[in-house]
């Protein structure tokens, strides 16, 4: 048997992250359903090593030590997402969808528990296989599944990824009817003003880069990149501290935790003074490495195996979970959210981050928009709290029922 070093597996998983990419630009039906390279990749190998558990062979052991930071090394980059800024240009509407959405963490939760109890499952099986996997996605799923299996859940990391890949693709399915069904029924339109209220921009004009983007060298971009790596390894590293802190009180919280509120702490500081001179671009860049590479590593070292008797438990519970959320899209939060075009779009979207993640719901907005018409509020709303602010929420949600019933 082979077995890979830390540095090995990493670079295992980075091939295999790129063989994910040429297979998604090869077939389109992934596209469509904006499955994840990172995970097309990483379930190639579980796939194969499946396969071969069925002849009782074990061909390579993976060396996962690195799968920690890199998680944390994303989530890390999600707390620099975190400015309060933000939350000023969408004004009230951001505000009023982020506590939708978490509100909806919970529902999910509280029908995911009460489905696993007919199934004779423990209460946390359907934690995980509510907000943790539908409002979290992927990566918040195998994030927490280490917890979930301390606790008691069996199978925990298999479990999370079958149920969000599967809310992947009822995402990527249901997103788009629903919001054509809202727009037809109630004879919606785009507005033929696209000046906006609360502060909201309109979409701006296209301008050629070269007139809008002072010159970088490329020395520049370097140390900006530097400095970006610099940053984020200094809030993983105080952020280590709080989390550990946390621990020893006697929650149960995720190793990211600390790091993320670090980051946000530092985004916000920043903001206000200057003193890091931060490269959001820099940082967006190495959180999405970090995140591609966490995925494709953690899933190399997948036991499909385990799902073994949990199809139709599975399935039930995402059937449930996606009615529910249908429901809450045509009220209340259609409703709330302004009941017009633009809240159409947005309850779009909202299928797409609650069920799959923040790309669904970019794919499904785009689909609708091309066809009715442009909608720049919910462009601005739905990316913003789909991409990161549930993040934050959603960790509380998940942390309390995880504190709750373990």
């Amino acid at each position: 048997m082979l077995t890979l070093d830390p540095i090995q597996t990493v670079a295992c998983g980075g091939v295999f992250l790129i063989v994910g990419y040429a297979i998604r630009a090869r077939v389109p039906l992934l596209l469509r359903f904006s499955i994840p390279a990172p995970v097309i990749g990483g379930l190639l190998v579980a796939l194969a090593l499946l396969v071969c558990r069925q002849w009782d062979i074990t061909p390579v052991r993976f060396d996962t030590t690195f799968k920690q930071p890199l998680m944390i090394a994303f989530f890390t980059g999600i707390g620099f997402n975190a400015s309060t800024s933000l939350l000023k240009v969408g004004g009230r509407q951001i505000v009023l969808f982020l506590g939708l959405a978490t509100a909806l963490a919970v529902v999910q939760n509280v029908v995911g528990m009460a489905l696993a109890t007919v199934f004779g499952l423990p209460p946390l099986f359907g934690v995980i296989t509510g907000s943790v996997t539908l409002a979290g996605g992927p990566a918040t799923g195998l994030a927490f599944a280490p917890l979930f299996t301390a606790a008691g859940v069996q199978g925990a990391p298999s479990v999370a990824l079958a149920n969000a890949m599967a809310g992947i693709v009822f995402a990527s399915v249901i997103g788009a009817p629903l919001g054509t069904m809202l727009i037809e029924r109630l004879r919606l339109r785009t507005p033929r003003s696209l000046d906006l209220a609360d502060g909201v921009p309109a979409a701006p004009q296209a301008v050629p880069l070269a007139v809008t983007a002072p010159v970088v060298s490329a020395e520049e971009q370097a140390y900006a990149g530097l400095r970006s790596f610099v940053v984020i390894l200094l809030a993983m590293g105080i952020g280590a501290w709080i989390s550990g802190g946390l621990g020893a009180l006697g929650l149960t919280l995720p190793s990211y935790i600390g790091a993320m509120l670090v980051g946000a702490l530092i985004r916000n500081v920043d903001d206000r003074f200057g003193w890091f001179g931060l490269s959001p671009r820099s940082i967006d860049v190495i959180g999405s490495a970090a995140l591609s590479l966490f995925l494709v590593v953690a899933l190399m070292d997948l036991h499909l195996w385990d799902l073994a008797g949990l199809a139709t438990p599975l399935l039930v519970i995402l059937g449930a979970q996606s009615i529910v959320v249908m429901a809450f899209c045509c009220w209340p939060l259609l409703r709330l959210m302004g009941r017009d075009y633009d809240a159409a779009v947005m309850a779009s979207g909202f299928v797409g981050f609650m069920l799959g993640t923040t790309a669904n719901a970019v794919a499904v907005m785009s689909s609708l928009t091309e066809r009715f018409g442009p909608a720049p509020r919910a462009f601005l709303v739905a990316p913003i709290v789909g991409a990161f602010l549930i993040d934050f929420t959603n960790a509380i949600v998940i942390t309390v029922f995880l504190n709750g019933w373990s």
